[in-house]
């Protein structure tokens, strides 16, 4: 989709998909397959499960990474790379025999 600026936008959407489902033995719930393909997952992937909101939430590390990432950047703004500079910080110290 072009605007009238001249940018071109790419809007994805992700399907809702929802299920209802009986808890199994030992609480144990099947993520559909095709949950799973809309998340990226497959077996053995570690993920996050969470309660909010009295929901139980389910999340790739990958996405709980790029949520903390996407709010740090209105504390340190785009293109720094906070990881790199804990890196040098720690390097200095390690010369400096800290």
């Amino acid at each position: 989709m072009e605007t009238t600026t001249g940018v071109t936008l790419e809007v994805v959407t992700t399907p809702k998909l929802s299920v209802r489902t009986v808890l199994g033995e030992k609480g144990r719930v099947v993520i559909p397959a095709a949950m799973r393909e809309a998340l990226g997952l497959r077996a053995g992937d570690l993920v996050d499960i969470r309660v909010e909101n009295h929901e139980l939430r389910i999340s790739t590390i990958r996405d709980r990474i790029a949520e903390v990432q996407e709010r740090m950047r209105k504390f340190y703004g785009p293109g720094r790379v906070v990881s790199d500079e804990l890196s040098a910080e720690r390097r200095e110290a390690a010369a400096r025999g800290e």
